[in-house]
């Protein structure tokens, strides 16, 4: 696992994951940016997906990024914390370990899913990013590199609190 500050559309990795929301069809933030990035045949490959619920997770080419391939998940808005948020979300992060191990991808990338317009705190989120990494690869080989992208030095700050943290537990 490792935790860097930069911008998601210039990672060199098999997958970035998206930050999509349900008609994966481009929007702000993150998403708009990797549509942006990535060029109009993103939303074209989209369009054929028929969207994506919460939680979920499809897969797109990667167009004109660096990545190979886009994992589009769509992260749950949040609504306090008792609508299923904190399941939802370790839901997107679940799916989209999956696609990576079934493509045998090497490489991942994640942005701070469901922290901007969704309004998910972001603490809260990365403690969910974090403890469904360790979920996922309790009993798996941990051969997939990890990696999340944080686009703010706030972001960056938090994960690497916790990642410093979730070291010393071990």
């Amino acid at each position: 696992m490792e935790v860097v500050l930069d911008d998601i559309t210039k990672l060199k990795v098999d997958a970035i994951v998206n930050a999509a929301n349900t008609s994966l069809l481009g929007g702000g933030g993150v998403d708009g940016a990797i549509h942006r990035a990535a060029g109009p045949e993103l939303v074209n490959e989209c369009r054929l997906l028929a969207g994506c619920q919460p939680g979920e997770a499809k897969l797109t080419r990667g167009y004109r990024l660096f990545a190979r391939y886009v994992i589009h998940t769509v992260g749950p808005v949040w609504q306090g914390g008792c609508k299923g948020e904190p399941d939802i979300l370790s839901r997107c992060y679940r799916s989209c370990f999956d696609l990576a191990i079934e493509r045998e991808f090497k490489s991942i990338a994640f942005p701070c899913i469901s922290t901007g317009v969704y309004g998910y705190p972001k603490l809260l989120a990365a403690e969910v990013a974090i403890a469904s990494y360790n979920n996922y690869f309790c009993d798996r080989d941990r051969s997939l590199n990890v990696i999340f992208c944080c686009y703010d030095r706030e972001d960056y700050n938090i994960y690497k609190n916790l990642q410093h943290i979730d070291n010393l537990n071990r």
